[in-house]
């Protein structure tokens, strides 16, 4: 373990850039995180076929690079999420608001299986809550 902080203290410009990361991540997550909960409809984990058609620009043309950015930037999102599981942030729900963006196969699954868990969906819901929009809506099991 001494190892590690010798290597450290022999690079303060690294603890530097760590520190400035860990602010904007966590200044940016505050930010980013309560838009896009706001932006996700009341009944998105129950009528899954009906949002899936709003995933793609209705411009054919212009569809493609709207697309790539949009994963590109779920990515980011999800990557960001990763890091601010061991950085202060809110690692977890950024994890799933880039899932959130992010077009592959099973996604569907993968978002119900992070909302489910209580304290994601308390969280959610309590944003939700704080600017007057309905709860998330989640399918019975069964």
């Amino acid at each position: 373990m001494e190892s590690i902080g010798i290597w450290f203290e022999a690079r303060p410009a690294l603890i530097g850039w760590l520190i400035g990361l860990s602010t904007i991540t966590f200044l940016g997550s505050l930010i980013v995180i309560p838009v896009m909960v706001l932006r996700i409809p009341a009944d998105y984990f129950l009528a899954r076929e009906k949002f899936q058609s709003r995933s793609v620009c209705p411009y054919p043309a212009s569809s493609l690079p709207l697309l790539i950015f949009k994963n590109l930037l779920g990515a980011l999102l999800f990557i960001l999420g990763i890091i601010l599981l061991a950085l202060p942030g809110q690692g977890l729900l950024m994890m799933l608001m880039g899932i959130l963006l992010m077009n592959f196969p099973g996604k569907h699954r993968i978002e119900l299986q992070l909302v489910k868990r209580p304290r994601i969906l308390n969280a959610l819901n309590a944003i939700r809550k704080r600017y007057g929009r309905a709860p998330l809506e989640m399918p019975i099991a069964g």
